[in-house]
């Protein structure tokens, strides 16, 4: 079988067929197993060349908490010039590529309502069980996240739906929101309503009318943010895929663009490779903090952080976290790292984001959309056909997914290049629609993190 070698210093190669790894030479017990250039694990019996490397014989490095030095190595990237292309231009000077009608629920209570009108109406329901019966930081992380998707400018105009009784009411919901579009964001209250779902439709169908006379204008591709995302990896995705998008991440920055990278327990071994990216100290301390916090996240409820890969992931060929998180940062590009951002809060800074999100795909994608992602690339080897409320671009990383999957897929990295990709994502800017919006795929998934009432 032909072995593919991706860096000189590896002693694992990929097998082209299964997409698994084998041993380029003899590696004893105890030592380094190295892919991408960097230890991926250690040998937990001897392995002879040839030898297939994967769970039975390979283990995982990682520990508890990790120390970091920040020794800066990044070089700014020669600028080019954007692209133009036609949006929503926003009030508030976002730019949007969609102009939907959502319907956000303060809480779980109101979704049958919020699905129903949303099925009259055209609109799309951002259902959730959250909103009630929480306390502390989490329900101000439930807050905070559903007022930033209320703001989102791929939204046209957004319903805000209440019950009438929850922590997370109506009023603490508008002042979350601080300075918004009073014509294009309401509110309702199914208390107050005679008939909620009449109601709601004939304030859906208001901000229907008045979304209809939004007209796209010219604005260059730098005012937009899209979100990099991978789920269901396979061996594959670190060597097609997430390498592809980091090609057009590195492309779409020098143009000026914002690029908003997430799945931080993901990142766990492949830390080295974004830190020095850090475009000063205070980003640095920023982004070793937050990786360390997710750590501790882990800890703090008795669980290893190495509990990853998922059984896709290993049936794929991925072996541990290391190896999985060295191929998830490879759609970071070599692009500077110039911000970290908190869960809830929005991108505002052009290059490279780091966002605090776990690796669940609806959680982190709901979070991209929530720092104000217009789009997300969501690469995979597993296939899925999970959509965000955001068009979801699904890049395949071999092309027996592409084929058997045709209506999950949008590209296939084993085919396309970095144009491609590039036109693929302006294109959807202007319009097209992502498989995603095509099959009706579009949900949201809220961080929970406290006690249930």
């Amino acid at each position: 079988m032909e072995l593919k070698l991706i860096h000189p210093s590896d002693n694992v190669a990929i097998g082209a067929e299964d997409f698994y790894k084998y041993a380029v030479r003899d590696i004893r017990a105890g030592e380094n197993i190295v892919k991408y250039g960097f230890p991926i694990g250690v040998a937990t019996e001897d392995v002879a060349a040839g030898d297939c490397v994967h769970t039975h014989n390979m283990k995982t490095r990682l520990g508890g908490e990790a120390r970091f030095e920040y020794r800066p190595e990044f070089a700014f990237p020669e600028p080019v010039e954007p692209p133009v292309i036609d949006a929503y231009e926003r009030k508030n000077g976002d730019v949007g590529i969609r102009n939907d009608v959502w319907i956000v629920p303060t809480v779980g209570c109101v979704n049958s309502v919020a699905l129903k009108a949303a099925e009259r109406t055209g609109a799309f329901a951002l259902t959730h069980p959250y909103g009630c019966s929480q306390t502390g930081n989490d329900h101000e992380r439930t807050k905070k996240l559903l007022a930033r998707l209320a703001l989102h400018p791929n939204a046209g105009g957004v319903l805000i739906m209440g019950l009438g009784c929850e922590n997370n009411g109506i009023d603490a919901l508008r002042a979350a929101l601080g300075d918004y579009d009073h014509d294009r964001v309401l509110f309702m209250n199914c208390r107050d309503e005679a008939d909620e779902l009449a109601a709601a439709v004939g304030l859906v169908s208001r901000l229907r009318k008045a979304a209809a006379t939004d007209r796209r204008t010219p604005v260059p591709v730098s005012r937009l943010k899209i979100g990099l995302k991978c789920g269901g990896s396979d061996a594959m995705s670190g060597i097609t895929a997430n390498p592809l998008v980091g090609r057009f991440t590195d492309l779409f920055t020098a143009m000026g663009g914002t690029a908003v990278m997430t799945e931080v327990p993901e990142m766990f071994g492949a830390e080295a490779v974004l830190l020095g990216r850090c475009v000063n100290r205070e980003v640095f301390d920023a982004a070793a903090e937050m990786m360390n916090s997710w750590r501790r996240y882990y800890i703090s409820r008795g669980e290893k952080i190495s509990e990853n890969p998922s059984p896709g992931n290993k049936a794929g060929g991925i072996t541990t976290l290391e190896e999985k998180s060295l191929g998830c940062v490879q759609k970071g590009g070599s692009a500077t790292v110039t911000a970290v951002v908190a869960y809830g809060e929005a991108a505002t800074r052009p290059g490279l984001n780091l966002l605090s999100a776990p690796g669940n795909d609806i959680v982190s994608s709901t979070a991209l959309a929530a720092a104000g992602c217009q789009i997300i690339l969501f690469t995979t080897g597993r296939g899925t056909p999970f959509g965000s409320v955001v068009p979801t671009i699904k890049i395949a990383s071999n092309s027996r997914l592409a084929q058997d999957k045709p209506g999950w897929t949008d590209l296939d990295a084993q085919t396309a290049g970095v144009d491609e990709l590039a036109r693929l994502v302006f294109e959807t800017a202007e319009g097209r629609p992502a498989k995603n919006e095509l099959g009706g795929y579009r949900e949201i998934a809220i961080l929970k993190d406290g006690v249930t009432l």
